[in-house]
């Protein structure tokens, strides 16, 4: 795919504003509340480490790494916990983080999932909402920027192995 040009569908600095944007937001509602950050990786690492330095609050953070895609550019459906949550999750308020909620079907598994852990709230932030694509009804409670049906890489998302390191969104022409 490379040989094709690449279409940047959100900059390096609409990405900076938007985060700050919903880092501030966050601090706001999470003011009295015991916030755990869920980071789903791999590919939410590099929204995650943008969004937290945005949240002036004590934080604690951890990861989980689910599968739904391998290598291809469409969810399989079936979850895997590759690597599950390492704390105790009760009694903390637990924002899962993801890079993109596309049919919402990790997203809806990981919510229960963080729930049946005893956090005492459950919700989530994504960089990228595709609603067009749902196959289950959920909506991210923060969400940076909705877009259409389009397959895109970077800022964290991956083709392959790939372009997880590129600041900004894009597809190919």
């Amino acid at each position: 795919m490379e040989d094709k040009a690449r279409n940047i569908l959100i900059s390096e600095e609409e990405i900076r504003v938007k985060v700050r944007e919903v880092g501030k937001q966050i601090t706001k509602d999470y003011k009295e509340k015991k916030l755990y950050v869920l980071s789903l990786l791999r590919g939410s690492f590099i929204f995650t480490a943008d969004l937290v330095r945005n949240i002036e609050l004590d934080t604690t953070i951890g990861f989980m790494t689910t599968s739904s895609y391998g290598h291809s550019e469409t969810s399989n459906g079936n979850i895997v916990v590759v690597n599950d949550v390492p704390d105790d999750l009760n009694g903390y308020d637990v924002l899962i983080v993801d890079d993109i909620v596309d049919t919402g079907i990790t997203m809806d598994f990981v919510v229960g999932y963080v729930q049946s852990k005893g956090a005492a709230s459950v919700k989530t932030c994504t960089l990228l909402d595709k609603p067009s694509r749902r196959k289950v009804e959920i909506a991210p409670d923060y969400c940076c920027f909705v877009i259409e049906d389009v397959f895109v890489v970077g800022y964290g998302l991956n083709y392959g192995d790939h372009y997880r390191n590129v600041p900004y969104v894009f597809n190919w022409k």
